[in-house]
């Protein structure tokens, strides 16, 4: 997988004025525990466990890979954004593993910057391939998907079950408005168009995607994600890790982009202080 493939599908840009070292902490910390019910939800429909051999694109700080382990499966992830993929390197070296020892990475689970080749010698091909990152809310955010799920069907057994992730739609996602300022502010500046912008979910995203790959679809399912943070502080920073905002950071800047966010998180600011936000995610499951 080429790295334009991966960031396209998973909002990366290097070019964003933010470190990267700390938009990635800021994922694995805040943002991304937000998906788990979508990885749990799947791995119970599908019987995720000890006979699965999955392949993970863009599989970001590892926890999708993390939850499959503990579920006794093999699990490969695949991720060109190096800071992402060094936390998952962490995780997966926690002991969590019940086969790791301290400070190793559990034996169950490989960590990869680039799509492998083949599959290594003495071990079965894959069973499960699974593009968890939601596209379908970011103008091209699907680009390089397709030919990434092309590359890697060729590593798995004759009629894989194949998972896509997508977002719901907006009427069900609280986010959705939040996620307008960066369309608006871009906009505003009339900056060009650079396929990071956000746009609506459309209905048939994940099956246009699958069609591409030459996939056929098997199912879907829908999944309540509610985004939940400490406080507005948490939420900005967990948002604004995801990279649907960069766009309209290179067209403004970071402080004006905090505002307005923030701004944008007050209808769902509880009494308490933290904020909270429903919303519902979507997967297609498809045959190889």
């Amino acid at each position: 997988m080429t790295p334009t493939l991966v960031r396209h599908h998973r909002y990366a840009d290097s070019s964003a004025p933010v470190d990267a070292g700390t938009r990635a902490r800021d994922w694995a910390e805040i943002q991304e525990r937000m998906l788990a019910p979508l990885y749990e939800a799947v791995y119970e429909r599908l019987e995720v466990g000890g006979g699965t051999r999955m392949l993970s694109l863009g599989c970001g700080s590892g926890l999708a890979l993390l939850i499959a382990a503990s579920r006794g499966a093999r699990v490969t992830g695949v991720d060109t954004d190096r800071e992402r993929l060094a936390l998952a390197r962490e995780r997966l070296a926690s002991g969590q593993g019940q086969d790791a020892g301290p400070g190793r990475t559990d034996p169950r689970a490989r960590l990869l910057g680039s799509m492998p080749a083949a599959v290594p010698d003495g071990e079965a091909p894959y069973n499960l391939l699974t593009a968890f990152q939601p596209i379908g809310c970011a103008a091209g955010d699907s680009e390089g998907l397709a030919p990434a799920l092309a590359s890697a069907v060729p590593l798995a057994v004759r009629g894989a079950t194949v998972v896509l992730a997508g977002w719901g739609p907006p009427e069900r996602c609280a986010t959705a408005p939040v996620l307008r300022v960066a369309a608006r502010l871009t906009e505003s500046a009339r900056a060009p168009r650079s396929g990071s912008g956000w746009r609506p979910a459309l209905r048939d995203d994940l099956e246009e995607v699958a069609a591409r790959a030459g996939l056929k679809p098997d199912g879907s399912g829908r999944v309540s994600c509610p985004f939940g943070y400490a406080d507005v502080d948490s939420a900005v920073r967990g948002l604004l890790s995801t990279g649907l905002f960069d766009t309209a950071i290179r067209a403004t800047d970071r402080t004006q982009v905090e505002k307005e966010v923030a701004e944008a998180l007050h209808p769902h600011l509880r009494p308490d202080g933290t904020v909270w936000m429903p919303n519902v995610f979507r997967y297609l499951v498809c045959v190889s």
